[in-house]
């Protein structure tokens, strides 16, 4: 069994769509009790999102696993004592509402820390809550285009290509999470709660560090190279005789093998080519030379040459055969819980292994409002008093 190291931790999840329910559901996954809060009508935004099953959406899936859901109108008044005595004893909440939202519902950092000054408050916002953006609404790509990260990704000369799987959502929620263990730590030690901040935009800037800095010692901006590479030549796809593949030459020992084992001892030292810098000086001429060299083999003969020499190689792999490798099975990585409606479900797990152990989820992703009276009643209230909430449109 992985380990728990949260357990005892109760976490509010008042966040929707990505980054900070990833932060909650990992945080789940290390023991800590998450209670994912949601209108009861709709839910989180992604349970409407396209592809879905049964009438599950997959996203809702990929995010919201090892939590319990609550069902509750923030918008009724109702719903101020519901969130006082959760927020009584709860150690983290995590908000991710646009703009001033949090504050009109009664769930920002400055009302609930007063009720518990303990608690570790986590704010996911677009592009951070001052200056000229503060109130503006955050977009995984739309942060890819105002970082500058989308004009670094695409073909040379062609248009812009977006990261398909929202990777400043995902990173932010890692962020969050990484956040919310360090401030655990401090509280140990102190006693005290704080308010945790991170955005989409710091993420994206974070994600950029490297080529930002290769902007500001080269003053040269980063420009579209398909999946080239700045700095190292030859790496990247090349067309096999069957397929695509990926090859990258990191180094001039690399280079040397690589040379040898494709057959090309006849320009490993030629001057423009027997060191990096002079491959990526003639980066266009060293690039034709391999592909008119890697095209003669298929992708299968060239794992089988270029492994055993180490140089870093590979298949360009559709997920479904990436899921079917056995080393995905080795890690571990690929959990299943029972759902209520789907059966035997699968789910990518945390990416961090404790002692060998197989990642393992704590729940499956719940159904909208399926722990609400189970909620309600840990946190004192009766029969009636749920049957009041209910009747008065503050729970489903």
């Amino acid at each position: 069994m992985s380990l728990r190291p949260l357990t005892g931790i109760r976490v509010l999840d008042f966040s929707k769509v990505l980054a900070g329910p990833l932060c909650g559901q990992y945080l789940g996954e290390l023991g800590a009790d998450v209670i994912k809060i949601e209108p009861p009508d709709t839910g989180d935004d992604t349970r409407s999102w396209f592809p879905q099953k049964e009438g599950i959406s997959a996203t809702y899936l990929a995010v919201n696993h090892n939590k319990r859901s609550l069902g509750l109108n923030l918008k009724h008044p109702g719903s101020r004592d519901v969130v006082k005595r959760l927020v009584e004893n709860a150690d983290v909440v995590l908000q991710g509402f646009g703009g001033r939202t949090g504050e009109k519902l009664g769930v920002d950092d400055a009302t609930l820390r007063a009720i518990n000054p303990r608690l570790i408050y986590v704010e996911v916002s677009g592009y951070g809550r001052e200056g000229p953006k503060g109130n503006d609404p955050g977009y995984d790509v739309m942060l890819q285009a105002f970082s500058g990260m989308l004009a670094t990704m695409g073909e040379p000369g062609g248009g812009f290509a977006r990261a398909s799987f929202s990777p400043i959502d995902m990173s932010t929620g890692m962020y969050a999470m990484s956040g919310v263990l360090a401030a655990l730590l401090e509280r140990g030690r102190t006693g005290k709660g704080t308010y945790l901040e991170v955005s989409l935009l710091d993420t994206a800037l974070g994600l950029m560090s490297y080529p930002i800095q290769n902007f500001w010692q080269s003053g040269k901006l980063p420009q579209r190279m398909g999946t080239g590479h700045p700095a190292m030549a030859p790496y990247q796809a090349f067309e096999a005789k069957d397929g695509p593949m990926m090859i990258g030459v990191g180094n001039d020992a690399q280079w040397k093998r690589f040379c040898e084992a494709a057959g090309l001892q006849d320009i490993v030292a030629d001057p423009d080519f027997a060191t990096n810098a002079a491959r990526v000086a003639n980066f266009d001429r060293i690039v034709a030379i391999v592909q008119e060299r890697v095209r003669k083999n298929t992708v299968a003969e060239w794992l089988a040459l270029l492994a055993p020499a180490s140089v870093p190689c590979s298949p360009i792999h559709t997920v479904a055969q990436a899921l079917a490798h056995p080393q995905v099975a080795t890690r571990g990585l690929i959990e299943e819980t029972q759902h209520p409606v789907l059966g035997t479900l699968q789910q990518v797990g945390l990416p961090v292994r404790f002692d060998g152990a197989p990642r393992e989820a704590a729940r499956t992703p719940p159904l909208l409002g399926e722990h609400t009276e189970e909620i309600l009643r840990e946190a004192g209230y009766a029969d009636a008093d749920i049957a009041a909430l209910r009747a008065a449109g503050t729970i489903a």
